[in-house]
């Protein structure tokens, strides 16, 4: 909705102008909006008094011109989008471009692949030091018949790093006379590999330098090293007729908070919470007319069951855990879920003055980030290496929709079926209710599936939804061996993606 700015006090149809007094500032430039009319407005002609000004403060009468549209006298008024914010950001990032600097050697001989050497230059990153790479190519250059490729060509495919990390400060060119490349994008592919060849040695020695430093190991005994990783679970759904005590080697488990209403998984939740350190995960969409329902359900949760502490899945839990600990203490630990998106330091030192212990890194984040917020971490960390994600949390009923028990709701969504979206292309997306608050999440048709052993964080995180305890002990199995699951239903997610 934007920040509210105060109410229309007169309106003039006729030239377009509003009058009203200021709740908060307000400057030529920024953005506003009005409760009954859908169209955004730009203040382009802002006046006190009938003089023109290009800001006005908190209190002050105002009169905007050229407003046209849905409007009347009473009308709420919101400042959608700050012109000077949005200035002073975009100042706060377009200046910083810090990046490793290359120098290139590229090599183009008659009959010859293609040869490309990268290395990089004075590195004030001790993990960039030093690194030399070569790439030759499949294709040669030959003869040209008409216009043979020129030494700024090459060099200008060759410098282009665009979003990358990287920068060409140097670039040397060793052509033969009169030749011709069959395809430039060859060029581009060497780029690419040596690029992502230098990427890969820089990773291995945040790794490499990480796992001596922090767990005293080499490469030799690293399945030693993955054994003394913590495994987390998280059962997005709950079962009563599964034996959760014959789960092995997992030390946290995560308990939706909706299960803790169902009376029928009373016994199933025990047998969790005695068995293994329970946390009650928290949804990640929380509705205002819920909120004391949901504290309720906390309430009660933690007077029956052993609950080691809470997974916290949007900002606002921060103020959940600021009245948990007004009550109990520093009883419970916190964990922050990755959708609080933690993609550098900062948020991670944020959320641990706010009382987080850990977070969980987003599924979005690709490997060299992961390393990144690892090698400099505040926090413990935790890494999901299994799972379906989540696409959506719609504000919907999806069976209610389709099965039409609005309005006497049968709650099938408590019954142990099985519910999916099948797209055009045959894919199914598994899909579940929650039926306290009528939403639907919406996941993943494939099952995200990494080798964790890449990464030097504290944890793993399992999420499990159809899988039997046999599957999920071999999938535990499976992670601390340091591997990971393989074919046509698994993705490793965003690892090797550019964020």
């Amino acid at each position: 909705m934007g920040i509210y700015i105060g109410n229309v006090s007169n309106f003039k149809p006729n030239k377009g102008h509003i009058f009203f007094n200021l709740t908060d500032s307000i400057c030529v430039g920024d953005t506003i909006g009005f409760e009954n009319e859908t169209t955004k407005y730009t203040v382009s002609e802002l006046m006190i008094k009938g003089k023109n000004v290009t800001s006005a403060n908190k209190k002050q009468l105002v009169e905007i011109g050229r407003m046209k549209g849905n409007i009347h006298i009473g009308d709420r008024i919101y400042k959608l989008a700050s012109k000077e914010l949005s200035a002073n950001s975009k100042l706060s990032y377009s200046g910083e471009n810090k990046k490793t600097s290359l120098s290139a050697f590229v090599e183009v001989k008659e009959n010859e692949p293609i040869k490309l050497t990268v290395k990089t230059i004075n590195s004030n990153n001790e993990f960039f030091n030093n690194i030399t790479v070569h790439q030759k190519s499949n294709i040669v250059a030959v003869k040209a018949n008409s216009r043979p490729i020129d030494e700024e060509r090459i060099k200008a495919q060759i410098s282009k790093t665009n979003n990358t990390i990287f920068n060409f400060e140097h670039i040397e060119v060793d052509l033969g006379d009169n030749l011709f490349i069959p395809s430039i994008s060859v060029l581009n592919e060497l780029r690419r590999n040596c690029l992502e060849e230098i990427l890969a040695i820089s990773n291995s020695r945040i790794i490499r330098k990480g796992k001596n430093v922090k767990l005293g190991l080499t490469s030799n005994n690293k399945k030693i090293g993955l054994k003394n990783r913590k495994i987390s679970l998280l059962l997005n759904v709950i079962n009563k007729d599964i034996d959760y005590g014959l789960i092995k080697n997992v030390d946290n488990v995560y308990i939706p908070l909706k299960y803790f209403s169902n009376k029928k998984l009373e016994s199933a939740l025990h047998s969790i919470c005695d068995n293994f350190k329970a946390y009650i995960y928290l949804p990640t969409v929380i509705k205002a007319n819920y909120k004391n329902l949901l504290n309720n359900i906390v309430s009660n949760s933690i007077d029956k069951f052993n609950i080691k502490g809470f997974v916290i899945s949007n900002i606002s839990s921060c103020i959940f855990i600021n009245n948990l600990k007004e009550k109990y203490g520093d009883k419970f630990e916190y964990i922050a879920n990755y959708t609080l998106n933690v993609y550098n330091n900062y948020t991670d030192k944020i959320l641990q003055d706010l009382g987080v212990s850990k977070i969980t890194l987003s599924p979005e984040l690709n490997s060299s980030t992961i390393n990144s917020i690892c090698e400099h971490k505040v926090t413990d960390n935790e890494l999901i290496v299994y799972g379906r994600t989540p696409l959506m949390t719609s504000n919907y009923c999806l069976l209610g929709g389709t099965n039409k028990c609005y309005p006497t709701c049968g709650s099938r969504c408590k019954e142990d079926i099985k519910y999916y979206l099948k797209d055009r292309l045959g894919f199914n997306f598994r899909i579940i209710p929650d039926s306290i608050q009528t939403v639907t999440t919406i996941y993943n048709s494939k099952i995200t599936s990494i080798n964790g052993a890449d990464f030097n964080v504290d944890s793993y995180r399992i999420d499990v939804i159809d899988e039997n305890v046999g599957e999920i002990n071999n999938i535990v199995k499976t992670v601390l061996e340091g591997n990971k699951l393989e074919g046509k239903d698994y993705t490793n997610g965003n690892l090797n993606r550019e964020i």
